[in-house]
């Protein structure tokens, strides 16, 4: 049986989409997969329930600006990549897939220096430092770099451009085969409530909360607002109070329920704004800004707004007032509305899980790199 290690983490952005194209492979192939992931508790929790192995490794953050921090986080990524070498040395695969993150970059180093063909994967806009380390690591054992836009490979030197594969990106099945029946069912909501949903992220946005609860009594003159509101998140409870139904974490039912909103305001994280065109959804987008992100969810936004599938809110225009006005104009603007839900599903209409795990399967020993996937 052969036996191939992904790795990835510090998010669940980095997680899930990994573990779709997993989840790809293992229906096709006679395969063992295993997760080298960091020592944070969703990791191992997200990959284990999904059926596969895990291994921590100590895990430094990578920055791209002086800090003393960088000091002794250098010894956790030395101490990273000789206990990611143990376990590929014990585990024995013949590949590694990386989705990104921090923790990725010692199971990618690991693997070059035992002769492991190395994959690198990038879902936003542009590569992340992660990324542009681990694509020295993947062309020089022999393997590739892929990206979900055709512009991010010009962001990588002239020289290595052609070794970058422009692939969708990959997102979980259950949003493809998602139903809006139960995710009404879930709701408790009849089939002509038209939903809201909102969307921070598994930690939620305190940015987003508080303009959903500024602009709550607006909202709901139009939608049933749904949401998500963040784990460890105390406001404002998880009761449902008439119009209006947080959660902390929204689990196995997003996709569901994602299926049966007519409306997602969200980040513009790679893994969310996906999964929402894989559902065929428009998208009121509030990219994180400011000097703690490297401006890639700005660029997600603004692809997304020139495809015609989402509107953005600038960080100078997020006051209630703005918010109110963005819903309201598609509320009100069924067809605007419709135009956009169908450029949403253009975006997410190719299976890049499938399409990325041929590639993967093609470049094992003794495949056929013609066969594809079902």
């Amino acid at each position: 049986m052969v036996c191939i290690a992904f790795t990835g983490g510090g998010t669940g952005g980095h997680i899930y989409p990994g573990l779709a194209v997993a989840c790809r492979l293992k229906r096709r192939l006679d395969c063992r997969i295993f997760w080298i992931g960091s020592r944070a508790k969703l990791d191992k929790t997200i990959v284990e329930a999904a059926g596969l192995d895990f291994f921590s490794i100590p895990a430094g953050k990578l920055r791209r600006n002086f800090s003393l921090k960088n000091v002794s986080d250098f010894f956790k990524v030395a101490a990273g990549f000789f206990a990611a070498r143990k376990i590929l040395k014990r585990e024995r695969p013949v590949m590694l897939f990386s989705k990104g993150g921090f923790v990725s970059v010692p199971p990618c180093a690991a693997a070059a220096s035992l002769g492991i063909t190395v994959f690198t994967h990038e879902s936003d806009y542009s590569p992340g430092l992660a990324t542009r380390i681990n694509a020295g690591f993947a062309l020089r054992s022999g393997g590739k770099i892929i990206t979900a836009y055709g512009e991010t490979a010009e962001r990588f030197p002239r020289k290595i451009q052609g070794e970058v594969l422009v692939l969708p990106n990959p997102v979980r099945e259950e949003f493809r085969n998602a139903d809006p029946r139960a995710g009404r069912a879930f709701l408790n909501l009849e089939n002509d409530r038209r939903i809201l949903l909102v969307l921070g992220g598994s930690q939620g946005s305190g940015e987003i909360n508080r303009l959903v609860r500024e602009s709550l009594e607006d909202l709901t003159k139009w939608y049933t607002v749904v949401h998500q509101t963040g784990a460890g998140s105390t406001w404002p409870g998880e009761k449902p109070q008439g119009r209006y139904r947080p959660f902390s974490y929204i689990q196995g039912e997003l996709p569901h329920v994602l299926a049966a909103a007519e409306l997602v305001l969200c980040r513009s994280g790679a893994g969310t704004i996906w999964e929402c065109a894989v559902a065929g959804k428009p998208m009121v987008l509030l990219p994180l800004a400011g000097s703690g992100t490297r401006g890639d969810q700005i660029e997600n936004a603004r692809f997304f707004e020139r495809a015609g599938a989402a509107v953005i809110l600038p960080p100078d225009r997020r006051r209630p007032e703005d918010l109110i006005r963005a819903i309201r104009d598609l509320a009100e603007d069924q067809e605007k509305q419709r135009a956009m839900a169908k450029a949403s599903a253009r975006i997410g209409a190719d299976d890049g899980a499938g399409r990325i795990a041929e590639v993967l399967r093609g470049a094992l020993p003794g495949t056929d790199p013609e066969g594809e996937l079902p």
